[in-house]
C-alpha cells in the first residue's frame, strides 16, 4: 500500500510551527494553535496535567495501544537578571552550546503579554574595540542580550515590563528551499511534529483507520528529559518520533527516515526496530540504522518513568543539531510513510 501525503499542507504546517516560539516551560500559544489544526482535521486533542496534548485514533481492534510522541518544545533561555546598563544576562533552556547562539537574533516574552526583540551577544563582541573579542570563551556568564529598545539602565529595562524568569527565544529562521531542503532552528522536534499532523490529515482524507487503537502524543517538555515520564496506561508500543542524528561515524543524512536502534539509555525493542527496517525496505524508503550515544528521546523518558512498554525512535535527519539545523522534506515524508505504515500494516 502506498500513502500519499499533501506536502503542501506538510510544508505550510512545518512553517508556522517553526515560526511560533515554544521553548520548554513557554509552549501555551503553539498548544493552541495545534489544538486548532487538530480540531479543522476532525479529531480532538485532550491535555495532561502538565500540558502535553493527546490525540485518539481509533483502530480495527483492541491489540493494545500504539503511542507516537514527538515534542513541540524547543531549546531557549529565560532572563536570569537585569545587568546595571541595561543588558539581560540569561541562563539557557535545553543543550546547546553558546557559540551556536552567538549574534541570534531573539525574542523576549514578558509575564504581562509584552514582547520585545534583541540580539545573543559576548559581553566584549567588537574585534575593533578589543582582543578579547576573539579569545573569550563562549560561556553563559560571557554572554548577554542587547535588547532593541532605548534602555541605558536596569529600570529603564524594569519600565519595558521585563523581569527575571521571563522566556527569550531564538529566531529560527526558517525557509524551505526549492531543492527541497528545510533551513531553520528547531527541527528538533517541529519536523516530526509536522509529520504527525500530516499523518493526521492522511488518516481523514483517506478515511483511513490504524490496525488498533493509536495515540498521537504531542510533548512539552522533552528537551530537560521529562517529556512523557506519563504515558496513558493502555500504552503497549511507543515510537518516539525525534530528529535523526548526522555526525562522524553514522550514517544518516538529510534525505533519510532514521531508526535508531540504541541512544545513551540502551537499546529499542528489538521487535519494534526489525519491524521498522521492513517496513522502510518494503516502501522503499531511504532510511537509516544508527546508534546515537549523547541522545534521549521521549521514549527513554517514558521508559525511565516507569512505564511497562515497549519502545522505539525514528526520525527525519537533522543535520548541526541543536543549532542552525537543516533537514530535507524527503525524509519528513518518509518519517510520515513509515509511521503510518507502522500504525495500518500488520
Amino acid at each position: 500500500m502506498s500513502y500519499r501525503f499533501d506536502m503542501e499542507y506538510l510544508k505550510t504546517t512545518l512553517l508556522t510551527l517553526l515560526n511560533t516560539p515554544s521553548p520548554t516551560g513557554y509552549t501555551r500559544d503553539i498548544m493552541k494553535w495545534l489544538e486548532k489544526q487538530v480540531q479543522d482535521l476532525g479529531f480532538t486533542m485532550e491535555y495532561t496535567n502538565k500540558g502535553n496534548g493527546m490525540v485518539t485514533i481509533p483502530g480495527k481492534c483492541d491489540d493494545g495501544t500504539l503511542l507516537y510522541s514527538a515534542h513541540v518544545d524547543t531549546l531557549g533561555a529565560m532572563v536570569r537578571s537585569i545587568k546595571s546598563d541595561g543588558r539581560l544576562r540569561f541562563t539557557p533552556v535545553g543543550g546547546f552550546t553558546m557559540h551556536s547562539i552567538e549574534g541570534e537574533y531573539c525574542r523576549i516574552h514578558t509575564r504581562d503579554g509584552r514582547e520585545y526583540t534583541g540580539t545573543i551577544t559576548l559581553c566584549k563582541p567588537s574585534v575593533h574595540a578589543t582582543r578579547e573579542a576573539r579569545e573569550m570563551e563562549r560561556k553563559e556568564e560571557n554572554m548577554e542580550v542587547r535588547i532593541d529598545e532605548m534602555v541605558k539602565t536596569k529600570e529603564d529595562v524594569e519600565g519595558l515590563g521585563i523581569r527575571p524568569g521571563d522566556f527569550i527565544s531564538f529566531e529560527p529562521r526558517a525557509v524551505i528551499l526549492e531543492s527541497g531542503y528545510v533551513k531553520s532552528r528547531h527541527l528538533d522536534d517541529k519536523a516530526s511534529v509536522a509529520a504527525l499532523l500530516a499523518l493526521l490529515e492522511l488518516f481523514r482524507r483517506e478515511a483511513l483507520q490504524p490496525a488498533r487503537t493509536l495515540k498521537l502524543f504531542f510533548s512539552t517538555y522533552e528537551e530537560i528529559g521529562h517529556g512523557s515520564a506519563f504515558i496513558p496506561s493502555d500504552v503497549v508500543e511507543m515510537i518516539a518520533v525525534d530528529m535523526g542524528v548526522i555526525g562522524e561515524d553514522l550514517t544518516c543524512t538529510e534525505l533519510d527516515v532514521s531508526i535508531c536502534a540504541k541512544d545513551s539509555s540502551g537499546p529499542y525493542d528489538y521487535d519494534m526496530v526489525s519491524k521498522l527496517i521492513k517496513l522502510a525496505k518494503a516502501h522503499q524508503l531511504s532510511y537509516a540504522v544508527d546508534i546515537y550515544p549523547h541522545y534521549g528521546s521521549d521514549a527513554s523518558a517514558a521508559l525511565s518513568g516507569g512505564n511497562d512498554i515497549r519502545a522505539a525512535l525514528i526520525g527525519p535527519g537533522v543535520q548541526a543539531s541543536h543549532a542552525t539545523e537543516r533537514t530535507h522534506l524527503q525524509a519528513i515524508e518518509s518519517t510520515a510513510v513509515l509511521l503510518a505504515a507502522y500504525a495500518i500494516e500488520p
